[in-house]
């Protein structure tokens, strides 16, 4: 659990508590913004094992969240891995959720959930991206299981919500038209932004024909897929970088 608040022309961490392997680490910024990067110390998920982050960014404050590598799902015998994180974002805050990549080895399953609670005259950006098996390393994902549950509230009304589901033969399901189309990596990323809808022109170009960005509500959702988790990266942090005004974490460099 993490508390960060604007004091003293800064955004600041008010309280924290930390237990078992995952862990925050504070890199120093030049600007007024935070940033926090989430460490798995135990190197990998698996069957059993379950992560919560809780983090509440107060008014007035910035906050950019990220993991320190690719998160890693290993093939579980039995059970499945679990990771639930929660966020609420006060009046006039900013929060940018940009975890690198989720890589899903041969026979590993997870289950994710993402619950945001902004205000309306918050800015957010949300990014989750799994790749399938590494390409390079000539790894093929034929069974296995992603359960990912987002559900984003403005002023305590849903205005987003998405359930995805790869269960069982997931090398089939992707390689249908109707799933990834042959695709091993694919993002999904949310923006609630005072300007996001001037920005799609952009964005589709970054994106190109593997993908697509649209806006509505005040939010705008894009979505990439790629050959490899190197050519989604590639495309994903000028989207990124797009949306978010700013260089992103420079544990997010190519």
């Amino acid at each position: 659990m993490a508390e960060f608040r604007f004091t003293a022309g800064r955004s600041r961490i008010a309280r924290l508590h930390q237990a078992g392997c995952l862990k925050l680490r504070f890199p120093r910024t030049p600007g007024p913004a935070a940033e926090a990067i989430l460490i798995n110390s135990s190197g990998g998920l698996t069957g059993g094992d379950r992560l919560a982050v809780d983090i509440s960014v107060g008014s007035g404050a910035s906050l950019s969240l990220t993991t320190q590598a690719c998160e890693r799902v290993y093939r579980a015998s039995r059970g499945e891995a679990r990771i639930e994180t929660g966020v609420t974002v006060a009046a006039e805050a900013d929060f940018l959720y940009l975890p690198q990549e989720t890589i899903l080895f041969d026979g590993g399953a997870l289950a994710r959930r993402l619950d945001v609670d902004c205000a309306a005259s918050s800015r957010v950006l949300l990014v989750e991206s799994v790749v399938l098996g590494r390409t390079l390393m000539g790894e093929t994902v034929v069974e296995g299981k992603l359960s990912d549950r987002w559900r984003v509230r403005r002023d305590g009304r849903l205005v987003f919500a998405e359930q995805l589901l790869l269960d069982g033969p997931v090398e089939a399901i992707a390689a249908a038209a109707a799933g990834l189309g042959g695709a091993k990596a694919f993002a999904t990323v949310m923006a609630q932004l005072p300007d996001g809808e001037a920005l799609l022109g952009a964005l589709r170009d970054i994106i190109g024909p593997d993908g697509g960005a649209s806006a509505f509500d005040g939010l705008v959702v894009a979505r990439l897929v790629a050959g490899s988790g190197f050519l989604l990266r590639k495309r994903l942090v000028p989207v990124l970088a797009t949306l978010a005004k700013a260089p992103l974490p420079l544990v997010w460099s190519l």
